[in-house]
C-alpha cells in the first residue's frame, strides 16, 4: 500500500493554482509525476528527504532575498576632502641675480726653482704654511759653492796684483819715454800691460760675484709672502738645472682672484646696469657648503679679448681674504645684483611642479576648487619662485599637500607656514640672498656646474 505525503501535495496544488506554471489539462500529470517521485514500495514509509521542487523553491527563495538585501545594504560613499595649505600670489619688487662658477686663484703664484744644480740637503718649512718674502726654503749642499768662491778670490787677488805691477812699471818708464830714455814701443807696451790688468781685474771680480751668487742660490728663498705649497722634491735628491727644478709654488691669497665666464649679452647687462661700470658691481662669493663668504668683491679687469669658439669673456675678480679661508684652485660660485624686477609676483618654490619643462601650479578658486594652472617660471627668491605669466597677485596656490590634489577636486584649505630657511641658505645676517632659476629654453654661458632646483 502507498503512502503519499499529503501536506506537500497541497502545497504544490496551491503554488500550481497561483504561479500558473502547470495548466489544467497537464495538471494530473505533473501531480502524478511528483507524487510517483514520492512513492515507497511494500508498505515502506515516506522519505523525509525534501523533493526536487522543494528544493527549487528554497533555492529561488533565498536567490530573491540576497538580492533584496543586497540592494537594500548599498549606500552611497561619501568623499574625502583633503587638507592643503595655500600661499596667497604676492607682487613686490625683487632683485635680479645672474650667478657664475668660478675658479679661485692667487693673485700671485711664485713658482720656486733651483737656480743651481746640486743635492737637496734641508727644507726649511712647513708645507701649507704662511711663509716671508726671503725666507729661507731649501738649502742644497755649498761645497762646491764655497770652493768655487774662494777660488774666484784668488783669481780677484792675482789680477789686482798684476795690475798694480803693470801701473808700477808704467809709472817708471813714462818720465823716461818724455826723455827719450826709451823706445816708444816700450811705453806703448807698458800701456797695454797696464790696461790688461786692469780689465783682468774687473773680470776676477766679476766671477767672484757669480760665485757670491751661486753659493747664494744654495739657500732658496721665497719671493713672496704668501701660503708655500706641497715640496715637489725630496731631502736627498739632486736638483736644479737640467734636474728637478720645480720646488714649491708660493702664492699671494690675501686678496685672492676668481675666474667666471661671461657670455657677450652678460657682459653687455653688467656694462649697462645702474652702475654703468662693471667693475663697481659689488660680488658675493658662495662656497662649496653653500655659505655666503663674508667679504665682497668687486671686478678686476676682463680679457682683452671674446673666446671665439665658447662665446665668452674671461673676467677676474678679486676679493678679501684676510684669514686665509680661500686657496687656490676652489671652485665658488660668484653672484652680482644686475637689476631690479618690479611688481614681480611670487609664490613658494614647493607650489611649483615641473614636468617634461613646464612649470605647473594647483590654484585654489573662492568655492576652494583646484585648478592645474601652467606657468611661466623665472628666478628664484630665497624660498620663493618669481613667475612671469599664469597667476595674478592675490590668487592662492597649493603649497603643501599638492600630490593629494588634481583638476577639478575641492580642497579643504588652510594658510602655509613656510619653514624657516636652513643656515646655509641665509647667508650673512640681515641680506636677503636669491639664487637664478633653470629656465626651459637657452642657458647661460657659465663654467659647467649642474644646480639643484
Amino acid at each position: 500500500m502507498t503512502r503519499i505525503r499529503y501536506g506537500l501535495i497541497s502545497d504544490l496544488r496551491l503554488w500550481r493554482k497561483h504561479s500558473g506554471f502547470v495548466s489544467k489539462a497537464n495538471k494530473n500529470s505533473y501531480f502524478g509525476g511528483c507524487v510517483m517521485m514520492r512513492v515507497s514500495l511494500k508498505g515502506s514509509s515516506v522519505s523525509n528527504r525534501p523533493t526536487f521542487c522543494t528544493i527549487f523553491l528554497i533555492i529561488a527563495c533565498i536567490g530573491l532575498a540576497v538580492f533584496l538585501l543586497s540592494g537594500c545594504k548599498k549606500e552611497k560613499k561619501t568623499e574625502v576632502v583633503p587638507t592643503v595649505e595655500v600661499a596667497e600670489v604676492v607682487q613686490k619688487d625683487v632683485p635680479i641675480f645672474a650667478e657664475w662658477v668660478g675658479t679661485l686663484d692667487g693673485m700671485v703664484n711664485a713658482t720656486i726653482r733651483a737656480q743651481v744644480q746640486g743635492y737637496l740637503i734641508k727644507q726649511n718649512y712647513k708645507e701649507g704654511d704662511l711663509v716671508k718674502k726671503g725666507q729661507v726654503l731649501f738649502e742644497i749642499d755649498p761645497r762646491t759653492y764655497r770652493a768655487a768662491l774662494e777660488e774666484a778670490k784668488g783669481q780677484l787677488a792675482q789680477a789686482e796684483a798684476r795690475w798694480q805691477t803693470a801701473k808700477a812699471n808704467l809709472a817708471r818708464i813714462r818720465p823716461l819715454a818724455e826723455q827719450n830714455a826709451v823706445s816708444k814701443k816700450d811705453l806703448d807696451d807698458a800701456i797695454g800691460a797696464q790696461e790688461s790688468t786692469k780689465a783682468s781685474v774687473v773680470s776676477a771680480n766679476a766671477a767672484l760675484k757669480k760665485a757670491q751668487l751661486n753659493l747664494d742660490w744654495t739657500r732658496v728663498t721665497s719671493l713672496i709672502d704668501g701660503i708655500a705649497g706641497i715640496a715637489k722634491a725630496q731631502i736627498g735628491n739632486l736638483v736644479g738645472p737640467g734636474q728637478i727644478e720645480e720646488l714649491t709654488t708660493v702664492s699671494t691669497v690675501n686678496p685672492i682672484k676668481a675666474y667666471v665666464s661671461l657670455s657677450e649679452q652678460e657682459y653687455m647687462t653688467a656694462q649697462e646696469s645702474k652702475k654703468t661700470q662693471v667693475g663697481r658691481i659689488p660680488l658675493e662669493l658662495i662656497l662649496g657648503d653653500g655659505t655666503v663668504f663674508p667679504q665682497k668683491g668687486e671686478v678686476a679687469f676682463a680679457d682683452r679679448q671674446v673666446d671665439a669658439r665658447t662665446g665668452t669673456i674671461m673676467v677676474a675678480t678679486v676679493f678679501p681674504n684676510p684669514n686665509n679661508l680661500l686657496r687656490p684652485g676652489q671652485f665658488a660660485r660668484i653672484r652680482a645684483q644686475m637689476g631690479l624686477k618690479k611688481n614681480a609676483l611670487l609664490i613658494p618654490q614647493r607650489a611649483v611642479t615641473e614636468v617634461q619643462g613646464r612649470y605647473l601650479v594647483a590654484m585654489v578658486s573662492t568655492d576652494n576648487k583646484v585648478a592645474i594652472k601652467q606657468v611661466k617660471a623665472a628666478e628664484r627668491y630665497g624660498q620663493l619662485w618669481v613667475i612671469d605669466e599664469g597667476l595674478q597677485a592675490g590668487d592662492k596656490v597649493v603649497a603643501e599637500g599638492v600630490q593629494k590634489v588634481k583638476d577639478g577636486m575641492v580642497v579643504n584649505p588652510k594658510p602655509f607656514e613656510p619653514q624657516p630657511p636652513s643656515k646655509p641658505e641665509e647667508g650673512q645676517k640681515g641680506e636677503t640672498k636669491t639664487e637664478p632659476v633653470q629656465k626651459a629654453g637657452p642657458k647661460p654661458t657659465v663654467q659647467p656646474k649642474p644646480e639643484k632646483r
